[in-house]
C-alpha cells in the first residue's frame, strides 16, 4: 500500500513540484533577458507605463519559454533529476535563440529594436518578434520530441 502510494502520487507530486520549479526559473531568467534586451525597466514599462509592446514582447517571451518546457517535460526519460537537468538545459537553450533572433532582427531593420518596443505606440515589430519567440519556443520543444 505504502509503496503504490510513492509510485502513483509521491512520484508524480515530486515531478510536478521540481518541473514548476525549472518553469518558473526559466520564466524569470526569459524575463531578465527581454529586459536586458530593450531598453527602460521592463517592469515600470508593463506595470507602470502600461506599454502595449513591452507586454506583447514578454508574453510572447514567456509563451515561447513554456513550449520549450512542456516539450522538455514530454521527452524526458530516465527519472526526474535527469528530466528537470534537461528542461533547465533546453530552457537556456531557447532564450539563448530567442536572444540571438532578437538581436538579428534588430541588425536587420531600421533603428534600434529594444527602444522601438519599448515606445508607447503600439508598433507593429512587436508582433514580429513576438511570432518569432513563439516560432523558436515550437521549433525547440518539438527537436526535444
Amino acid at each position: 500500500m505504502i509503496e503504490e502510494l510513492s509510485r502513483d502520487v509521491l512520484g508524480p507530486l515530486v515531478g510536478a513540484v521540481a518541473y514548476s520549479v525549472v518553469g518558473i526559473a526559466l520564466m524569470v531568467l526569459g524575463y531578465l533577458v527581454t529586459d536586458w534586451l530593450t531598453s527602460g525597466k521592463l517592469g515600470e514599462q508593463i506595470w507602470t507605463e502600461r506599454n502595449k509592446n513591452a507586454a506583447i514582447l514578454l508574453a510572447s517571451n514567456v509563451i515561447g519559454v513554456g513550449l520549450i518546457v512542456v516539450g522538455a517535460i514530454w521527452a524526458s526519460e530516465g527519472g526526474v533529476l535527469r528530466g528537470v537537468v534537461s528542461t533547465f538545459v533546453y530552457g537556456v537553450i531557447g532564450l539563448g535563440a530567442m536572444a540571438i533572433a532578437f538581436l538579428i532582427l534588430d541588425w536587420l531593420t531600421p533603428g534600434k529594436l529594444g527602444e522601438t518596443l519599448t515606445e508607447d505606440e503600439l508598433h507593429p515589430a512587436v508582433f514580429v518578434n513576438a511570432a518569432m519567440h513563439l516560432a523558436l519556443g515550437g521549433v525547440i520543444a518539438m527537436a526535444l520530441s
